[in-house]
């Protein structure tokens, strides 16, 4: 059979018969990927290991007719072990991988950016960002606003969301997109401080150097606001995101 080789992240996997298992992966080459894992539920597995949710993969595969067939996998970045023994960091990281599988829709279709950036989030939460640490809920509301910005919906933060008049302004509605103004602005809008716009507006940007000290109130409220942005934007709600604890904010 035809092999090929890629690199991935794992996202998903579920059983297959007795000892098989079907890996769903984010790809670099070859976007989001199904194939099949032989034996790998079996204690002699010489690579099952290494086919956990969160790895990051460099894979050989075979060409099948309906999956095709992991034949080698080595580990780049072993993701999952230090998430495993962190709560907040698990949880955090398993609504990433959610929305990796979420927005990356079709198979076989190139997701470069969507896999740069989904190791770069992994990366980031278990060793730290180019500023050093931060908390897990700050890297994943980063993470969010900036996947969703690249599957062709990022919240608007200045002008008005609905008629573009400009900004600042004071309400933000997640069904208009973002920021809007008195006279678009929907009854139950939330009214976030002017520093948690800012606060946002550096995480979809990946300002990292502009999140340090940031205190726990604003990443609160700014993490309501993506979570409220998510969950209107995506068919249905994240089902990892109910699971993040968001109490261990500093400030």
């Amino acid at each position: 059979m035809p092999t090929y080789r890629d690199e991935a992240v794992v996202l998903r996997t579920h059983k297959l018969g007795e000892a098989d298992r079907i890996i769903t992966m984010l790809s670099r080459q070859h976007g989001k990927v199904r194939a099949v894992a032989r034996g790998v539920r079996r204690t002699s597995s010489k690579f099952g290991a290494r086919l956990e949710p969160f790895s990051h993969v460099d894979l050989q595969f075979a060409t099948g007719r309906t999956l095709d067939v992991i034949t080698q996998a080595v580990t780049l970045h072993p993701y999952s072990e230090p998430l495993a023994h962190d709560y907040e960091r698990y949880t955090t990281g398993q609504v990433m991988i959610e929305t990796a599988d979420r927005l990356v829709t079709e198979e076989g279709e190139p997701a470069l950016q969507q896999y740069q950036l989904l190791v770069g989030a992994l990366h980031a939460l278990t060793s730290g960002t180019s500023d050093g640490p931060r908390p897990p809920a700050m890297v994943m509301d980063a993470y969010l606003l900036r996947a969703v910005a690249l599957a062709g919906y990022a919240p608007t933060l200045t002008d008005c969301a609905r008629c573009g008049a400009a900004g600042p302004h004071e309400a933000f509605s997640p069904q208009l997109g973002g920021m809007v103004c008195r006279r678009c602005r929907p009854p139950g809008s939330a009214h976030p401080a002017p520093a948690t716009v800012t606060y946002l507006s550096a995480l979809l940007s990946g300002d990292w150097p502009a999140t340090r000290g940031v205190g726990g109130a604003t990443m609160r409220q700014g993490s309501g606001l993506v979570a409220a942005f998510i969950g209107w934007h995506l068919d249905r709600g994240l089902r990892s995101l109910g699971h993040v604890e968001r109490g261990h904010t500093p400030g």
